[in-house]
């Protein structure tokens, strides 16, 4: 699916005005309802994350830290089953998930009397029952699956997502009788950065020659597809030549620059066939 510029700035602005929370995502949905559900929930944790990017160091100050401690301590004194974290995400707009990381960072420091390892906290923050502290387990708990857009939960989620885009690109290449290394098999042949499909034999689209290609199950705005050519694409593009880029959920058109005069083309499949819309 492609979206104009002017249907995804409207839905930008609808989402600077929401929360984000799964009532905010059915009001979404209320909104744009010729939209699918799956591009408007990449948009919405797309617009979130930059808001998160935009404030997230005001949130690790030493004081905020502090505050929102304490605030934590005089909530669960009062009533330990209510959602103390949860609302105060909410309360200070920033992610539940990441709330409770700040706070069980501060609680563990203050417990061992040592700056805890990042290696424990995501740990405990996956399962929160290796949490030495039933009430923060269950605080941390609410907060993790309460999360849209960050947290181990929805990790998971992309995860699985990312890999079915995966499988259904492997499919569609056998189906074309395409011969090509995979990036699992790259990888055992000792390459750091790769694409998900190296093209043994290149192939002819629309006037480009197609080297390798790489999957992507999110949505292709321009902040997002720039900052990919920076970190992965062109890595691949000085090795490999010519690509394709398939399987985003949905992308902008009309006034986004995609760099397909620069051999990196932007590939939107249809219903899942090889086509290259340029």
């Amino acid at each position: 699916m492609k979206l104009s510029k002017a249907q995804y700035d409207e839905i930008a602005q609808f989402l600077g005005h929401v929360q984000p929370t799964r009532q905010s995502l059915r009001k979404l949905k209320e909104k744009f309802p010729s939209q699918s559900q799956s591009t408007l929930l990449s948009i919405f944790s797309q617009e979130y994350q930059k808001q998160i990017k935009r404030t997230h160091a005001k949130h690790h100050t030493a004081e905020a830290v502090e505050t929102y401690y304490q605030r934590y301590l005089n909530g669960v004194m009062k009533n330990a089953a209510a959602p103390v974290l949860l609302e105060l995400a909410n309360e200070v707009d920033f992610a539940p998930s990441l709330m409770a990381r700040i706070v069980l960072e501060r609680f563990l420091q203050e417990r061992e009397q040592a700056i805890p390892s990042k290696t424990l906290i995501n740990s405990m923050l996956r399962d929160p029952s290796q949490i030495p502290d039933g009430v923060l387990a269950n605080q941390v708990y609410q907060c993790t699956v309460n999360d849209c857009c960050y947290g181990p939960l929805v990790d998971c989620i992309k995860h699985a997502i990312g890999h079915e885009h995966e499988v259904l690109l492997r499919e569609m290449l056998l189906e074309k009788n395409l011969s090509f290394i995979a990036e699992d098999q790259l990888r055992a042949k000792g390459y750091d950065k790769t694409p998900d499909f190296i093209l043994e034999v290149p192939v002819a689209v629309e006037g480009h020659i197609i080297h390798w290609i790489e999957s992507k199950a999110s949505f292709g705005d321009e902040s997002s597809h720039q900052a990919y050519l920076q970190d992965q694409f062109w890595s691949y593009w000085n090795r490999v030549q010519e690509s394709a880029f398939p399987g985003q959920i949905s992308c902008i058109k009309g006034d986004t620059v995609y760099g397909s005069d620069q051999g990196i083309s932007l590939w939107i499949p249809k219903s899942y066939s090889l086509i290259v819309e340029l």
